[in-house]
């Protein structure tokens, strides 16, 4: 069974388009070191809850929107190798203070899958 990592952030609306230039040069990164599918998407219908919520789990401002994205590899193993290259490779050198949304609010985890249909 395959093994997924996902994460979501709040990017501030100012900076979707340069959120997005990332995205679409991180995804094939992704892709080309052996992961099966990488998604990106955008919060559309995901209001503010009471207790919880999409929103609330990474402290959205007013001014921004929540990204919600996944990577799916063959294996926890797969996952490993995968991200190891792609933590060393040079086109993902960035300076992370210039990242277009704020890092430390970020949630990210490994994920097990049990049902896949």
């Amino acid at each position: 069974m395959s093994y997924v990592d996902g994460f979501m952030i709040a990017v501030p609306r100012a900076n979707l388009d340069d959120y997005k230039k990332l995205a679409n040069t991180a995804g094939p990164i992704w892709m080309e070191h052996g992961a099966l599918s990488y998604v990106e998407c955008v919060g559309d219908d995901v209001p503010y809850g009471e207790l919880t919520s999409f929103p609330r789990a990474v402290q959205a401002k007013d001014d921004e929107v929540v990204i919600f994205a996944w990577v799916v590899y063959e294996s926890r193993q797969s996952r490993d190798a995968v991200m190891a290259k792609v933590m060393a490779d040079e086109r993902l050198k960035m300076d992370w203070s210039a990242m277009p949304f704020d890092g430390k609010r970020m949630i990210f985890g490994g994920f097990q899958p049990f049902i896949e249909l």
